[in-house]
C-alpha cells in the first residue's frame, strides 16, 4: 500500500505551482509589515516628519532588495516547473524544502533591516539566499534525473538555468564577503546583483529564463 501510495502522491505540477504561488505571495506580503508609519506623537511639524522618514530609509533597503530576490527565485522556480510534464512525492518534497526557506525570508530581512551594520545578520541574510539556491539546484537536478521535464526541453535551456543559478550564488558570496569591508558594501553589490537579474536579461543568452 505504501510502495503504491509513493508512486502516485504528489503528481500534479499545478498543484505544486499554486502552492508554491501562495507561499510567494504571503512571504513577499510579510515583507511589508516589517514597514511602519511614523508615530505621531514624535511628528510635530513637516521637518520632523521628514527627519522619521529619512531615519527609517534603511529599512526600505532591505525591503526592496529581497522582495527582488523572491521575485527572481519566483520567476526561476515557476520556469522550472513549466518545464517539467509531471511532479512525483519527491519532487513535492524538495519544493517543501524550499518553499519553507522562502518563508524564512520576511525573518531574514527583518533581522537585516534591524541589525544593517552587523555583519552576522548580513550573513544570516546571505545564508537564506544560499539555502535558495541550493533547493532550486536541488529541484532542477532531480526533475532532470527522475525524467519529469517535458520531451521538448533542449539542452540548451537545461544548462542554461543550472549556469545561471551557479553564477548567482558564486556572485552572492562574493557580495556577502565583501561584508569584511562594510555591510553596505555587501548589500550594494547583491542589490545590483539582483537588478541586472531582475531588469537586464538580454545580457546573454546563458541568463534568459
Amino acid at each position: 500500500m505504501n510502495l503504491f501510495y509513493n508512486r502516485v502522491a504528489g503528481k500534479s505540477i499545478e498543484r505544486l505551482a499554486a502552492l508554491s504561488d501562495g507561499v510567494f505571495a504571503i512571504a513577499m506580503t510579510l515583507l511589508v509589515l516589517d514597514l511602519h508609519v511614523p508615530s505621531v506623537a514624535d511628528v510635530k511639524s513637516e521637518h520632523a516628519l521628514w527627519v522619521q522618514l529619512l531615519s527609517f530609509a534603511p529599512r526600505l533597503v532591505p525591503y526592496a532588495l529581497t522582495f527582488l530576490t523572491l521575485g527572481i527565485f519566483w520567476v526561476g522556480q515557476q520556469t522550472q516547473l513549466s518545464a517539467c510534464k509531471r511532479s512525483d512525492r519527491n519532487l513535492a518534497w524538495i519544493t517543501i524544502a524550499f518553499l519553507m526557506i522562502v518563508s524564512l525570508t520576511p525573518f531574514t530581512a527583518a533581522l537585516l533591516a534591524s541589525f544593517i551594520t552587523y555583519r552576522t545578520a548580513l550573513l544570516i541574510y546571505w545564508f537564506n539566499i544560499l539555502l535558495l539556491g541550493i533547493t532550486v539546484m536541488w529541484m532542477w537536478l532531480y526533475a532532470q534525473r527522475a525524467e519529469l521535464l517535458k520531451d521538448d526541453v533542449p539542452p540548451e535551456m537545461r544548462k542554461a538555468l543550472e549556469t545561471r543559478i551557479i553564477v548567482a550564488q558564486a556572485l552572492y558570496a562574493f557580495g556577502a564577503a565583501l561584508c569584511a569591508i562594510n555591510t553596505y558594501w555587501s548589500i550594494g553589490f547583491i542589490l545590483l546583483v539582483q537588478a541586472n537579474y531582475a531588469f537586464a536579461p538580454r545580457l546573454g543568452k546563458l541568463y534568459r529564463l
